[in-house]
């Protein structure tokens, strides 16, 4: 723990359809599970936080988090001197959300479409085109450009959408924060008709979104966790009682069978 450098926080569901969750804590470093919290509050998590020491805490230099803001005044309170570095995954998911929303308003009520589509036709158009839209188009199967080619053809609106969501993923090939800011400035402005939640989040993160390209940390370590710890989760079960579940998900990175 003397050496953790790079904090990771995320949280995972306790239950499934319930508002319950634990909040994870992993060394970004080392790639383990290094504490948990049984609920998203700032008295849960610091309590768990100074467990650790002012030592630990004070040599912590870069914290990754998503964009909930839960965690923000938290972590620049009791480490002040760590940078905080949005995920560039969660920055994304941002665009994808407000996209496929503007997708499934349209499948409910058509409207603006293009010259001469019937609503009949845009909905089929739009029915099964979520990952057309939303994955890379590099990424896409011979079936989802196909699909993405017919929700372009009757919604000129998600087209435009489409097209900007596009332009905003490759702002992450800059290779410096300097480099990616005309960037964002100029998408921000061009896209805040079409994603105008996305947008605000981004006016609101848009110095931890730059830590990015300091750090080049992703979620990717955490994503990893989060997926162990939902089959232990489900290995169990579920568990009623969460420091019998935080106590058996630790052993998973903190127990050697050989050492033993």
């Amino acid at each position: 723990m003397s050496r953790l450098r790079r904090l990771g926080i995320d949280e995972i569901a306790l239950r499934k359809g319930h508002k319950d969750f634990a909040v994870v804590l992993s060394d970004l470093d080392t790639h383990r599970l290094i504490g948990m919290a049984p609920a998203r509050t700032h008295a849960a998590i610091e309590a768990v936080l100074n467990t650790w020491g002012a030592e630990v805490l004070s040599n912590i230099e870069e914290v990754s988090m998503d964009l909930s803001g839960n965690y923000r005044g938290l972590v620049h309170r009791l480490m002040p001197q760590a940078e905080i570095v949005a995920d560039r995954f969660h920055v994304m998911s941002l665009v994808n959300q407000e996209l496929n929303q503007a997708r499934n308003a349209l499948r409910r009520t058509p409207e603006a479409l293009a010259e001469g589509v019937t609503p009949e036709a845009a909905k089929a158009a739009l029915k099964s085109s979520k990952y057309a839209l939303l994955k890379p188009e590099a990424h896409l199967t011979k079936t989802q450009q196909d699909k993405l080619v017919e929700v372009k053809a009757v919604s000129p609106k998600l087209a435009l959408m489409h097209q900007t969501k596009e332009a905003f993923r490759t702002l992450f090939e800059a290779q410096s924060w300097a480099q990616a800011l005309p960037g964002f400035l100029g998408w921000m402005g061009t896209a805040q008709s079409l994603y105008p939640e996305a947008v605000a989040t981004m006016k609101r993160w848009f110095g931890e979104i730059l830590q990015y390209f300091e750090h080049r940390t992703t979620s990717g370590v955490v994503e990893g966790i989060n997926t162990r710890l939902k089959l232990i989760k489900r290995s169990g079960y579920g568990f009623t009682n969460f420091e019998r579940f935080r106590l058996r998900c630790l052993i998973c990175w903190h127990f050697s069978p050989a050492a033993a």
